[in-house]
């Protein structure tokens, strides 16, 4: 949704009242006028509608036994986290950035494990290029220059999440279903994945049917 200037003749006496609010609400002068206006002439801000898509994620998430959800670290991420059933029981990060503005991507999904192990770095990382790789060959096709919007480094893994295809699969409450079924797909073919890590060769095989059951029951993003 785009932004403009525009200048207001207001009371200084609302004026300095608008300030009290915002200052409580953490927010500035001209975001929280924007939130009244919009309020009123019931028209959805991107804030809003960020603030829908948490607050069913968070729904969708609360009897996860895999994924705990945290408060919200700003008004525009969401953290997760999830714990590996392997040495030391070592966490695993979602974090979910969404964007305030309209265009090709919801957001971004930024997957980390802080570690000075090497040897669980480097499983980790072998992961993502496992997942980078079969996503490639099973929907590469469909982005821009045939690969999945995706960057890999040590122990992290970040991924751009695009709206979906089809108009009807981008309200607030499709968007949060098709971005959990996406954490929720990603941290159990992780686990499975250490699971077996001393056996990749039948473990790809399963993590390739699971994917495929995903990509068929699942909004695609």
């Amino acid at each position: 949704m785009e932004r403009n200037v525009y200048s207001l003749v207001l009371l200084e006496d609302v004026v300095q009242a608008v300030d009290r609010l915002a200052c409580a609400r953490g927010t500035s002068r001209s975001g929280l006028i924007n939130q009244i206006l919009a309020d009123y002439l019931s028209c959805t801000t991107p804030e809003e509608r960020i603030r829908e898509i948490f607050g069913r994620m968070e729904q969708m998430l609360t009897d996860s036994e895999n994924i705990q959800v945290r408060s919200p670290e700003s008004g525009t991420r969401l953290t997760m986290r999830s714990t590996l059933r392997y040495r030391y029981h070592p966490t695993v990060r979602y974090a979910l950035e969404l964007s305030r503005r309209e265009g090709a991507a919801v957001g971004e999904l930024r997957i980390s494990l802080r570690t000075q192990n090497r040897q669980l770095e480097t499983l980790l990382t072998a992961f993502f290029k496992f997942r980078e790789h079969m996503e490639n060959r099973w929907i590469g096709s469909r982005f821009p220059g045939g690969r999945v919007p995706c960057e890999i480094g040590p122990g992290r893994y970040c991924r751009t999440l695009p709206y979906p295809a089809s108009e009807e699969d981008r309200t607030s409450e499709r968007i949060a279903e098709a971005i959990c079924a996406y954490i929720r797909e990603f941290d159990r073919e992780l686990k499975r994945y250490f699971s077996s890590s001393d056996n990749p060769a039948p473990t790809g095989a399963v993590l390739e049917r699971s994917y495929r059951d995903y990509l068929n029951s699942s909004i695609l993003i």
